[in-house]
């Protein structure tokens, strides 16, 4: 499938460099940073949540989970994950667990950990379970810059 065109466009528009970069088929976080040759904090990994006033992202590093009891507080809500129909809804253009962090190109709202913030470069999923964005942590934090941040995962 390669790169979702509404990322593709969102980056384009936000004049960013960026490079696609391939790897085999991997579905999860740890698979996805071993096949890329990356460590698991420099890959930031998409969790969509369902609170009481809507759908919006979490956004840690991929040798993360998030910490949902610290969440809800932030958010002041109640939080669930998302059903996967949910996601797929809003990311109608990424195959079904390859969603992209940079929600704001989707209109949701997008909570950033601060763990993210040190890594002098980021990988994200593209869209697809075989390419990710690379992008330096500068033009990350550039993305991320009017988004909610906060410390929120936990090592696993």
């Amino acid at each position: 499938m390669a790169m979702a065109m509404t990322l593709r466009e969102y980056l384009r528009s936000q004049d960013i460099d960026y490079e696609e970069v391939r790897h085999p088929r991997a579905v999860s976080a740890d698979h996805i940073a071993e096949q890329s040759h990356i460590t698991g904090d420099q890959l930031a990994k998409a969790v969509m949540l369902h609170g009481d006033t809507g759908n919006r992202l979490a956004v840690v590093p991929g040798s993360c989970d998030v910490d949902m009891v610290r969440l809800t507080e932030l958010m002041h809500e109640r939080l669930r994950l998302a059903s996967e129909e949910e996601i797929q809804r809003h990311f109608d253009d990424c195959d079904p667990g390859a969603t992209t962090p940079l929600g704001q190109a989707y209109g949701l709202e997008v909570w950033v950990d601060d763990r993210l913030t040190a890594e002098p470069d980021i990988y994200f999923e593209a869209g697809d379970h075989e390419t990710l964005v690379h992008m330096s942590g500068r033009d990350f934090q550039k993305l991320m810059a009017s988004m909610p941040h906060g410390h929120f995962s936990l090592h696993h």
